[in-house]
């Protein structure tokens, strides 16, 4: 189980640095008058997030195989990513 806890750290602190989120963070902290209440705010929705992300992976994958998922997460990214560089989005 710790080698799935340091795993999973690992992966989602690389997915993370310098996402727009961490930009969204680093904005807000700099207009802010407590960067503790960002801290906490911005932590609080990671994890929040994040444990919407599990139950649902956990629910979904019951009823569809992972490789479907994935294949679809990949097209979906694809298909946003030239979204953004046609500036569609």
């Amino acid at each position: 189980m710790l080698k799935s806890v340091f795993y999973t750290f690992f992966l989602i602190l690389l997915a993370e640095l310098g996402d727009k989120t961490q930009i969204a963070t680093m904005l807000l902290s700099a207009k802010s008058n407590s960067i503790m209440a960002v801290f906490i705010g911005s932590s609080f929705a990671l994890i929040c997030s994040s444990f919407i992300g599990v139950f649902a992976g956990t629910y979904i994958t019951k009823y569809i195989p992972p490789h479907y998922i994935q294949n679809v997460a990949g097209i979906l990214f694809i298909a946003i990513g030239i979204l953004i560089l046609g500036g569609k989005l």
